[in-house]
This record gives structure tokens, sequence and C-alpha cells, in this order.
């Protein structure tokens, strides 16, 4: 799982002279070091690389240097909320540098302790405030999803971000700051489903009755040129049982579990041939009590064979181009017999209530043994569950090798279309 961890904000050579050239200010204080006794003033001491400006400019790295003699011991740079800024420092103390980025408006606090060429300690303090971000610049929003709730164990996260970001480098950055924890602990992984969408799962299905909270540490830390990150909702998500339902195309059953044991096995029909219903994992999107299903939505045409219009009742959606769990009383005489319908999966209208009743989003619906194509995994809602582990894997980019870019682009979703 991810954990909270510090973001690295980064100051800049250009940084901290464009401060001191517009209102940096340099101050002494007392220091609890036992080598800090009554320091000498080392503003002569170092040197800041970069041209001077009226703010830091937020893009550039700091650099502090040492001159006289005299060489650096420590240097530590703070914004106002106590977050510390990466840096190096290197080995004979001559020069120390940012790793990372200033937040865009936010003050910054840097204590310099130094030592001269006698061994006696010096020390500087500077504080300035970096540059707000201009027209130019933009903000990487994130919307989490779903709506925070109680879901199924096979519940995706989702993060819709503002613009795309591409890069590898840039993507391990977003990954880094969008943060999963759950209770119980469980091992999970983003997924960069195209440039702009993420989905996040665990190995296996999130435990029964956890509670799993998601948030972004993004805000303020520079994503690539020009795109900082923005603030983000979090959101906490629960989940109850266990509830996996499992239809055999070739038996004509449902078997509904739940927490690992069968507690209802039904009738059904499912997709007739030329209508076949997906094989694998599709997960529970919505419930629509009652829902009208025309044919001409699939691209049936009116008066043909095939073509229907009908009331639905105890409708249960589990992909976007239509397919459901749903009531079929006009096909009761061929459930558990034959399969007969436009690819949903019907049952009798009290099979289908119970159904209906027993199911949440986010819960688990498998087909297996249907001459029907695969759930895709992303475009046709979330058939997440239908990668291996390792395929999954695949699409972080963080990866210790980096050759391709993390994440194919995704197709288009198909409209929301219901079929029976």
């Amino acid at each position: 799982m991810r954990h909270t961890a510090h973001i690295p904000t980064v100051l800049s050579s250009t940084l901290l002279v464009a401060a001191l050239g517009a209102g940096l200010t340099a101050c002494g204080g007392t220091d609890d070091s036992a080598l800090s006794g009554n320091p000498y003033d080392a503003g002569d001491q170092i040197s800041f690389g970069g041209p001077t400006g009226e703010k830091a400019d937020p893009d550039k790295p700091l650099e502090i240097s040492a001159k006289d003699g005299g060489r650096i011991t420590d240097v530590t740079a703070t914004d106002a909320r106590g977050r510390q800024v990466a840096g190096e420092l290197s080995e004979d103390g001559h020069r120390w540098h940012s790793s990372a980025a200033l937040s865009p408006g936010d003050r910054y606090t840097v204590h310099v302790r130094t030592e001269n060429g006698d061994g006696e300690p010096g020390r500087k303090v500077l504080s300035f405030r970096a540059a707000k971000a201009d027209k130019s610049r933009g903000r990487l929003k994130v919307a989490f999803g779903p709506k925070s709730g109680q879901y199924g164990v096979g519940q995706p996260v989702t993060a819709e971000l503002s613009r795309p970001v591409k890069s590898r480098e840039a993507r391990a950055k977003v990954e880094r700051g969008l943060r999963v924890d759950s209770s119980p602990s469980v091992s999970g992984s983003w997924y960069w489903v195209d440039s702009k969408t993420l989905h996040y799962r665990p190995q296996n299905y999130w435990p029964a009755h956890a509670t799993v909270n998601v948030h972004s540490t993004l805000a303020g830390v520079k994503i690539q040129d020009g795109v900082w990150g923005g603030a983000a909702k979090g959101l906490k998500l629960t989940t109850g049982d266990r509830v996996e339902a499992i239809t055999d195309a070739a038996t004509h059953t449902m078997k509904v579990l739940r927490n690992g044991r069968v507690v209802k096995e039904l009738p059904v029909t499912t997709g007739k041939p030329g209508f076949d219903t997906r094989n694998g994992i599709k997960v529970v999107l919505a419930k629509e009590a009652f829902v009208r299903m025309r044919s001409s939505t699939v691209g049936i045409a009116a008066g043909s064979a095939d073509s229907y219009d009908l009331p639905v009742h105890w409708a249960t959606r589990v992909t976007l181009s239509g397919e459901y769990v749903h009531a079929a009383p006009w096909s009761v005489g061929s459930q558990g017999a034959a399969n007969v319908s436009h690819g949903c999966t019907g049952m009798s209208t009290e099979n289908a209530e119970w159904f209906f009743n027993t199911v949440r989003e986010g819960d688990l619906v498998k087909v297996v043994n249907s001459g029907g194509e695969m759930m895709a995994p992303f475009d046709n809602g979330y058939g997440d569950w239908n990668l291996s582990w390792a395929k999954w894997r695949q699409g972080t980019a963080l990866k210790a090798d980096s050759g391709e870019q993390a994440g194919p682009e995704r197709v288009a979703a198909s409209r929301l279309r219901p079929q029976v």
C-alpha cells in the first residue's frame, strides 16, 4: 500500500538569488547543536548561483557554494508547513544543490551551516517566497472515483487527471503522490489506462469489511514543465461481504457466493449464438429497478426477427455497452436449459429481485463457458480483474526498467446501451 511521506520540494540557484535581490531576509538565532556555539556570520563565506530577480524562480534548482577556504557542513531548507526540500551536499563540502522544485507562491527558510579553515562554525539563515505560478503554468487536478461509500470487494479506484501526463518520469511523480491506504493492508498498484486516467486495484480483491482511504499529496509538486500539482478531494471506501456471482453459460446456472460459501443457485439464460455473453470477470456498475430496453440501441434494426422493445425490471448493469443481469419472465421456460438472450443474463422476476437486493456496486459477476469474447479490461466498464497481476504491473510507471511508456492508450468507452 501507499504510505504518506514527505513531498520533495525544491529550491534553486536562481531561487535564492532571486529572493536575495528582492526582499530575501537574513537573520541569526540560537542553535542547539553542540558545534554551533557563537557561530560566525557565514554570509561572506557562501554564494548562490544564478541571476538575481524579484522572487525565486520555482523552476530552477538552488545552489549554495562555499568560498574563501570554508566548507558547507549542512543545509536545511523547509517550506512554511515544515516540509523539507530535497538536496545533496558534495563530499568536499564545497557545493549543495536542491534536487526537486519549489512550490509557486510558498515561503521558504534555508539554514546554512559552514566551517572555516580553523574548524570554527558559521551559520546563515535566509527566508524568501517563491514566485507565484504565472498564467503560462497549469495545475494538474485529480478527481478520484467512485464517490465515497460502501462497495463490493471488486471495486477499482480511479483517478482522472485534468491534463495529459505522458512521460514516464512525470507519470512516476504522479503515482508517488496518489496514495491508497487500506485496513487491512494489501498490496496494490496503479495502472495507466491512458494519459489522463489511472485505475488502482490490489493484487487480489479487497478484503471483506475493509476501509480504503485515497488522497493526493501532489499539491505544489512540479509534475512537468509548466505543470504543478493542484489540490484534490480524497475519498473513503468501505467494503462489505465478498459477494460473487458465477454464471456457467454451458449449464445455464448462476451460483451466488457470500464470503466463499454458495448461498443460492439460480437457473438462467445467457446470450444465444451471435449474441453470446462476454466471458470473464465484470464488476457491478449500477442497479436500475426499471429500464426500457430497445434493440435499436445495440444496432438491431426495428422489425427484424431479433428486434425488441421491452420493459425490464430488477436490472443490474455490468457493462457500459448494456449487459445486465435482469428479470426475463418471457424466457422462464428456457432458463436452466438454453441460452436465448441477446447477451444479458436473464432469470425469473423473483430471482432477479433477490439478486438485485443482494448485490451492490463493486460486487463481482463472472461468466464462464460462453461462446462470447473476453470482457475488455477498460473500455466497457470495470474489466480490471481480467488482467493477471503480472500484466497489471506492466501498467505502472514505477518500474526498475525504463524503456517503453507505461500503460497503453485507452479505446473510447462504448455508449450506455441496454441489451437483452
